[in-house]
C-alpha cells in the first residue's frame, strides 16, 4: 500500500486530550444508537405486550445473549488492538492480515454461534428457572435472534478495525441508520402486526443486518491498508493469535459478568415475574451508564493501542488519568440523573406500579456505587490495549464472578431478597477495582507487554 493513500495519523503527536475526546465522542454517540435501540425493544414490547413481553426480552434473554455479545465484542476488541498497534508503527501487511483473519473469524465464529445458540439457549431458559408466563415469549425471542448472529459479528469486526486507525464516525453513522431501522421496524411488527417478542427480535436482527452491510461496504472499498478483498480473507496464524490473544480473555473477561449475572438471574427469576420485570427495566435503563464507560474504554483501547505499538509509552500512561478523570465524572452525573427520576424513567417500559416501585428500590441501592467500578474499566482497558488480556481475565474472574457466586450461596440465604442480592453488585465493583489498582501499580504489567513486542518485531524482521 503506498504511503500516500494512508489517513494522516494524529493519535501519535500533539495534544492529548482533544485527539481522545475526538476518539470518544463519535463512539459515545454510537454506543447510545446501539444502547437505544436494545431499549427501543424493551420499550415497545413492555407497552404493548406487557409485564410478561418485557421480562422475556431483557431478563433471562438478556443475559444468554449477553454471554455471545461479549465474545463477539472481545474479538473485535483483539482485532482493534492488532490492527492499532500495527498501524500505529505503520507496519501495514501486518494490518492487512489481521483484518482479512478477523473477518474470517467473524463469518466463522458467527456460524457456529448460532447452531450453538439454537441447540442450547431453551435449555438454559429452562435451567435458570424462567418464569412460565415468560417462557414462550422468551424462546420465540432468542430462537429468532440467534438467526442474525453473522451479521452481528462482522459488525463488530468492522467496528473494531476503523476505530483501531482513529476511524470512529464511520461506525457511528451505520449505528444510527441501524437503530432508525430497528425502531420502525419494531413498530410495525410489534405495536402494528401484533408480532410480540418475536416482532422485536426481527426487527434487531434486520436492523444488524442493516449495519453489517454497510460496513462491509466501506471495508471493501476504502483504498486503505485495511481494505477487505473477499478472496484474501483466510485465517493468517499469527494474526489470528495476535487477535484471539487479547480477544479471547477480553471476551471472557466481560463474561465474568455475564457468568455471575447467569447464577443471579436464576435467583431473580425465583421472585416472580415482577422481580424479573423490574430488574429488566432497570438493566435497559444503567445501560446508558455503561455505555459511556465501555465508550472511554474503546477510545482508550485505540489510543493506548497506537501508541503503545509506536512505543510512545508516556502517552500510554496519562491516558490513565485522564480516562480516570472522565469516567468519575460520567458516573457521577448518571448516578444523580436516575436516582432523582428514577420513577419516570421506569415509567417508559411499564405502567405497572409493582414493577415501578420494585425497580426504583434497585436503583436507590445500587446506582450511588456507581462510581466504584470506574477504577476496573480504565485499567483492564489500558492494558489490553497495551496487549494485556489475560491478567485482566482472571482478576475478573476472581473479583467478579467467584466473589458474586458466593454471595448467592453464603450471603443471600441470611436474608433473601432481591435487594439483599443486588448488594452483591457494589461489592464486586470496589473489590475488583482494587484489585485492578494494585496490579496497574505492581504488576509489571507494562514491561511483559513491551518484552513481548519486541520479540514480536525481531520475529518479523528474521
Amino acid at each position: 500500500m503506498k504511503q500516500e493513500h494512508v489517513r494522516v495519523n494524529s493519535i501519535l503527536e500533539g495534544p492529548f486530550l482533544p485527539q481522545l475526546l475526538t476518539l470518544f465522542w463519535p463512539i459515545l454517540l454510537g454506543t447510545f444508537f446501539q444502547q437505544l435501540y436494545n431499549t427501543a425493544d424493551a420499550i415497545i414490547v413492555g407497552q404493548y405486550v406487557g409485564a410478561a413481553g418485557l421480562a422475556a426480552v431483557g431478563g433471562s434473554t438478556g443475559t444468554i445473549i449477553s454471554l455471545v455479545v461479549n465474545l463477539l465484542v472481545g474479538v473485535g476488541v483483539g482485532t482493534s488492538v492488532a490492527v492499532a498497534q500495527s498501524y500505529g508503527a505503520r507496519r501495514f501487511d501486518d494490518v492487512s492480515r489481521a483484518v482479512h483473519t478477523s473477518v474470517a473469524l467473524s463469518i466463522a465464529g458467527g456460524a457456529a454461534f448460532t447452531v450453538l445458540g439454537l441447540i442450547a439457549a431453551p435449555q438454559v431458559l429452562i435451567w435458570m428457572d424462567t418464569p412460565s408466563d415468560v417462557m414462550p415469549h422468551a424462546i420465540s425471542y432468542i430462537h429468532i435472534y440467534f438467526l442474525g448472529v453473522i451479521p452481528s459479528f462482522f459488525y463488530n469486526v468492522a467496528a473494531g478495525v476503523l476505530r483501531a486507525v482513529g476511524d470512529t464516525k464511520r461506525p457511528l453513522y451505520f449505528l444510527m441508520v441501524s437503530c432508525g431501522a430497528n425502531i420502525v421496524f419494531d413498530l410495525i411488527l410489534v405495536a402494528w402486526f401484533d408480532f410480540g417478542a418475536a416482532g422485536a427480535a426481527i426487527a434487531t436482527v434486520a436492523s444488524q443486518c442493516v449495519s453489517a452491510l454497510l460496513a462491509g461496504f466501506v471495508l471493501t472499498h476504502d483504498e486503505q491498508p485495511y481494505k477487505v478483498e473477499w478472496k484474501k480473507i483466510r485465517f493468517h496464524k499469527a494474526s489470528l493469535w495476535e487477535v484471539l490473544r487479547v480477544g479471547f480473555p477480553a471476551g471472557m473477561g466481560n463474561n465474568m459478568f455475564t457468568l455471575s449475572n447467569l447464577i443471579l438471574q436464576a435467583s431473580i427469576n425465583s421472585f416472580g415475574t415482577v422481580a424479573v420485570a423490574a430488574c429488566a427495566a432497570y438493566g435497559k435503563i444503567e445501560g446508558f451508564h455503561w455505555m459511556i464507560l465501555d465508550s472511554i474504554g474503546m477510545s482508550l483501547t485505540t489510543f493506548t493501542g497506537q501508541n503503545f505499538g509506536a512505543g510512545k509509552l508516556g502517552r500510554v500512561r496519562q491516558s490513565v488519568r485522564v480516562g480516570l478523570a472522565m469516567g468519575v465524572a460520567s458516573s457521577g452525573a448518571v448516578s444523580v440523573v436516575m436516582c432523582l427520576f428514577s420513577e419516570p424513567l421506569l415509567r417508559m417500559f411499564t405502567q405497572d406500579a409493582q414493577v415501578i416501585a420494585f425497580g426504583a428500590g434497585l436503583m436507590y441501592r445500587v446506582v450511588p456505587f456507581y462510581l466504584t467500578y470506574v477504577g476496573l474499566e480504565i485499567f483492564s482497558t489500558v492494558a489490553r490495549g497495551c496487549g494485556d488480556a489475560l491478567f485482566p481475565m482472571l482478576i475478573m474472574l476472581s473479583g467478579i464472578c467467584v466473589l458474586r457466586i458466593a454471595w448467592v450461596i453464603w450471603v443471600l440465604p441470611l436474608s433473601r431478597t432481591v435487594y439483599t442480592l443486588m448488594w452483591s453488585y457494589p461489592v464486586s465493583w470496589i473489590l475488583t477495582s482494587l484489585l485492578f489498582l494494585a496490579y496497574y501499580a505492581h504488576g509489571g504489567w507494562l514491561r511483559r507487554c513491551q518484552a513481548k513486542l519486541e520479540k514480536k518485531l525481531a520475529r518479523s524482521q528474521e
